[in-house]
């Protein structure tokens, strides 16, 4: 019991103290794109897979997507439906110019990670008597993720050669990316529902989520109220 809760305190903390960079693209990564021209999927698919493998945020969300979900069948439901989502904004966002503050995005993507922890510790039941629609506000915030993912594309100016096919070999990269990452994610959860300690340890996990994504948000709020405009 005791090691669980110091598993789930250290991997919030961790997680915590790097969001305020989950996914932003850097190194070697930033400058190809600085200077890509012309079509180039197998890239682009690295480039997706690898954004959404280590999108912190994206991660913390989908964990508590699926933290109480025991089916395969309402897993994919629901990574379809944040699927959806983020594709189309992202798409939408790259290749019609559409800009949106990443600070802001980032923010309500830390925001999303807070709802998805309330809504699972029932917040909402609890406090107003009802719950949203957990599928559309799932959605919902695919959009928004969506926005997040496309403003870190549009600071490099992609050329436009190829640009339609590197933003949907990029899409589909991400979709691999969350498939290996939702993997690595049941494969810890089956053995941790199946503890004794699960049932009282899930709200404190669900505790530690909320704070993860109180600090993504407060970050972001910060770096929009200080930082440069974005």
């Amino acid at each position: 019991m005791r090691r669980v809760k110091l598993l789930l305190l250290g991997a919030a903390f961790l997680a915590a103290g790097r969001l305020g960079v989950a996914h932003g693209v850097t190194g070697s990564d930033a400058d190809f794109l600085k200077t890509v021209s012309g079509a180039h999927i197998g890239p682009f698919l690295y480039l997706g897979a690898k954004h959404m493998v280590t999108g912190y945020d994206h991660l913390l969300f989908l964990f508590g997507v699926i933290f109480f979900l025991y089916r395969l069948k309402d897993v994919a439901v629901y990574v379809t439906c944040f699927a959806v989502g983020h594709s189309l904004t992202l798409l939408t966002g790259v290749l019609s110019g559409f800009h949106v503050n990443s600070y802001l995005v980032d923010a309500l993507i830390g925001l999303s990670v807070v709802y998805k922890a309330f809504d699972n510790l029932d917040g909402f039941r609890t406090l107003f008597g009802w719950t949203p629609n957990p599928k559309a506000a799932v959605f919902g915030f695919g959009l928004i993720h969506g926005f997040g993912l496309a403003t870190k594309l549009q600071e490099f100016a992609l050329s436009s050669k190829g640009l339609i096919a590197n933003m949907i070999s990029f899409n589909v990269g991400v979709e691999l990316g969350q498939l290996i990452a939702l993997s690595i994610i049941l494969m810890l959860m089956i053995p941790y529902r199946r503890t004794s300690g699960f049932a009282r340890t899930a709200v404190l996990a669900n505790v530690l989520l909320m704070m993860a994504g109180f600090v993504l948000a407060g970050y972001q709020m910060a770096g929009y109220a200080w930082g440069p405009a974005a």
